[in-house]
């Protein structure tokens, strides 16, 4: 029996695990927690006889070698152990990877970007279903892929599934793991300085996302992201399709191959296809993404009645500006998904105003600049929380701005942002934390998941914020 070992208790490399026993694998698997939730997974898989070390690293016994080591999103590429297995001549692969091994006779629409993927992939998917199409989300959304596989292979001998797409949205960690997916269709939503700590540089990470769309049979990249336009067409196909919400004037491409907005229509190769205005969810970025996933349905053969009502009825994505309830006026959004200072500024940017701003938690590399400033713009107070805190404080004296206090936990920051929001008359308390979770919870969603629980809490105790 071939052997396999998965690096990860996450949700994609429980999946890989599961899909490479259903395959005859012995599988072991290994993460370097120990909490509570982690042992639960380990009594669950180990009655499916798959092998768990919590607590440990992958380690390299020559008595008893893997064939193949599959390695979640988290874990570094260039980890030692990692290197080491290559050497040794060990296939080495992301969850990422041994899906699209299982669901490459299926044409794929990857989305990656620095920020912008989830809204954009959920848009996809939802014109795709709407067109009648079988075409879940996975990837950083919905899905573990794997997950997909194993559903997929699982029902085979019963009724084979018919998977008609594969949306996925793909970060620069699944595609550094993952070299061979090859989409139908690539998009690329936006390029700023993210995930430095672990590619080490911004050519590193540009050529890390680059590659996916190089792959890609049809290309579609965002001629309004300041990075890719100054790159331009170079490199690119020629029939790669550019948007931007300025304007035909401002495509990069040839209008026949471009998706524009004008006079408030979205235009697809020189077709009206929907009104921006059908689009419900705030922010003008929002128009950006929407113009992606109009781009990728046109490319898809899509046809605009199917489009426009997928729309119409899109209610947005968990996580990012999710509208969560309205307390004596004041509306609570959680941006938990807002995991960079790009992404938080243009979550502020697009609330109304005046703001009390939820931010922190473990602090990413990257220019502060611009959120800095929506935030003297925007937010009556600050309220910081996680790892960050004294950091972003610091920031902020040296930006000028001094209304912050330090709540440290989402326990305390959400009945003092009420507070705070009463005072200051403010309409909006937002969770946008410009932060990875990792210090205080598993992944971002769980941190909405709970401001979301805090929030609702407030509704039914109203006392806790008086």
């Amino acid at each position: 029996m071939p052997n396999a070992h998965v690096i990860g208790l996450g949700k994609s490399g429980i999946a890989a695990a599961r899909l490479l026993k259903l395959e005859g694998w012995e599988v072991t698997m290994s993460d370097r927690s120990t909490s509570e939730s982690v042992r639960q997974q380990q009594q669950h898989l180990e009655h499916e006889k798959i092998t768990v070390h919590l607590g440990a690293s992958l380690e390299l016994n020559t008595l008893n070698l893997p064939q193949l080591i599959v390695v979640s999103p988290g874990v570094p590429w260039d980890e030692p152990a990692l290197v080491a297995a290559r050497s040794l001549g060990i296939e080495t692969i992301g969850e990422m990877e041994l899906a699209w091994r299982h669901l490459q006779s299926c044409p794929w629409v990857t989305i990656t970007g620095t920020n912008g993927k989830t809204t954009t992939t959920a848009l996809i998917a939802a014109i795709f279903q709407t067109a009648g199409f079988n075409a879940p989300a996975c990837g950083n959304i919905g899905y573990a892929a794997c997950d997909l596989a194993l559903e997929v292979k699982s029902n085979s001998s019963i009724k084979p599934q018919k998977l008609d797409w594969v949306i996925a949205e793909i970060s620069s960690y699944q595609i550094e793991s993952s070299s061979s997916i090859a989409p139908r269709i690539g998009v690329w939503t936006t390029f700023t300085p993210d995930h430095l700590s672990r590619h080490r540089t911004l050519e590193n990470y540009y050529n890390i996302k680059a590659h996916l769309l190089h792959q890609s049979e049809q290309q579609v990249l965002n001629g309004d992201d300041v990075y890719l336009s100054q790159r331009g067409v170079n490199g690119w196909k020629l029939d790669a399709c550019w948007t931007t919400v300025r304007g035909k004037a401002h495509l990069i491409s040839n209008p026949n191959q471009g998706t524009y907005i004008e006079d408030g229509w979205v235009i697809a190769q020189g077709k009206p296809i929907v009104m921006v205005s059908a689009l419900r969810m705030v922010g003008e970025h929002n128009h950006q993404n929407l113009l992606m996933a109009v781009a990728v349905a046109y490319l898809a053969g899509i046809e605009k009645d199917a489009i426009a009502e997928a729309i119409a009825n899109f209610p947005g994505v968990p996580h990012r500006l999710e509208h969560i309830c309205t307390y004596l006026g004041i509306d609570f959004i959680n941006d938990s998904k807002a995991t960079n200072y790009d992404a938080a500024q243009v979550g502020l940017a697009a609330v109304g105003s005046p703001v009390i701003l939820i931010a922190g938690g473990e602090a990413k590399a990257g220019d502060d600049h611009d959120w800095l400033q929506t935030i003297q713009s925007k937010a009556a107070a600050v309220i910081l929380i996680g790892n960050a805190a004294t950091a972003f404080a610091k920031r902020l004296e040296q930006s000028g701005y001094s209304s912050y206090e330090i709540g440290e936990t989402m326990e305390q920051a959400v009945p003092r942002a009420a507070q705070l929001a009463k005072h200051y008359q403010a309409r909006v308390v937002l969770l946008s934390p410009a932060c990875a979770s990792f210090d205080q919870y598993q992944n971002f969603e769980q941190r909405g998941d709970h401001f979301r629980q805090l929030c609702l809490s407030l509704l039914q105790n109203p006392k806790e914020a008086s």
